[in-house]
């Protein structure tokens, strides 16, 4: 074989070899990539800036399960929370109501507690971290389940996916929160925005007395625009406790008031009442309607009778014997 020939195959063998690098590298990047460091964007960094936050303050993520929505408000400068963004959530699992055990599909309802611990920078969804499911609450109570994310590529099962494009944003926007130096950041998932009319339009459904106990710090929130402090007691959520270190199953102490919070309560348990109780004046109602049906079937089936000569006649007395004389 000529030297030109070998010249040949060397320089196929070196392009072929290049090319497996190549490809080797991209795989390495694909796999290994530093997308958990892009920094936000120019365009999200001046709009929390011009709303008085910016990427280091704190967080505070909202879910709503029904309309399909997550939210991500910013402390600003007033010490208050200001709603930043909403992303649509692409697929979450199960029905409306909390996650009880491990297998049942079931995406997570309630209030957790985001440490950098619970970020994922190497998810295969992407970008993810974890809610930190199961909680105090849920392990008060027996529920069971691992793994239940907030990440990308738009699937779930038990988890909220959201596209790369919205998880990447949030992750970056929780990771900048940490580096300005707040422990944690809350997140609150709930089956709906919990207005007295829609927990009312629920009155029925068996998870009503979760939701109105999670409400109360809903409404902490919504009305004070900073997240309520929580802990578990008697195997349910306590929002702002006098107490801390509660012991999930024991007795619950006192809790810092909000006027406006206590006046929610007093108007969801009136409206809760009052469904019930048209619930019960339906069901009256139809019941004392269909008496009312069967009675004029009856009397009706019984002139038809008559007129049709299908009426039984009336029993023939026996004879009565007569003595013999």
């Amino acid at each position: 074989m000529t030297a030109k020939f070998f010249h040949r195959v060397a320089a196929v063998v070196i392009i072929l070899w290049l090319g497996f690098g190549l490809a080797a590298c991209s795989n390495f990047v694909k796999g290994g990539d530093n997308r958990h460091n892009i920094p936000l964007s120019a365009e999200t960094v001046k709009a929390l800036n011009a709303m008085g936050s910016s990427p280091g303050e704190g967080m505070v993520v909202r879910i709503f399960k029904r309309e399909a929505q997550l939210e991500v408000w910013k402390r600003t400068s007033s010490g208050q929370y200001k709603m930043f963004k909403t992303y649509q959530i692409c697929s979450y699992s199960g029905d409306l109501g909390p996650k009880f055990r491990e297998g049942d599909y079931q995406s997570p309802e309630g209030f957790y507690t985001i440490t950098p611990g619970l970020m994922n920078p190497k998810s295969n969804y992407y970008l993810a971290f974890n809610t930190g499911f199961p909680n105090k609450f849920d392990r008060a109570n027996g529920r069971t389940g691992s793994n239940l994310m907030v990440h990308g590529d738009c699937k779930s099962v038990g988890c909220y996916a959201m596209t790369d494009a919205g998880i990447a944003e949030i992750y970056a926007l929780a990771r900048e929160t940490f580096k300005g130096g707040n422990p944690s950041f809350q997140v609150q998932i709930f089956p709906f925005r919990m207005t007295t009319a829609t927990l009312a339009q629920n009155a029925q459904n068996q998870h009503v007395g979760f939701w109105q106990n999670i409400k109360e710090g809903y409404d902490y929130f919504d009305l004070t625009k900073t997240p309520p402090a929580w802990d578990v007691c008697e195997n349910r959520y306590i929002f702002n406790p006098t107490a801390s270190g509660l012991n999930a199953s024991g007795p619950c102490p006192a809790t810092y008031q909000n006027a406006e919070v206590e006046a929610r309560k007093v108007a969801d348990a009136k409206a809760l009442a009052d469904a019930a109780a048209g619930v019960q004046r339906q069901a009256a109602n139809e019941a004392a309607l269909k008496a009312r049906s069967e009675a004029v079937s009856g009397f009706f089936s019984g002139i038809g009778n008559v007129f049709t000569g299908n009426q039984q006649p009336a029993p023939v007395a026996a004879p009565v014997a007569t003595p013999a004389q």
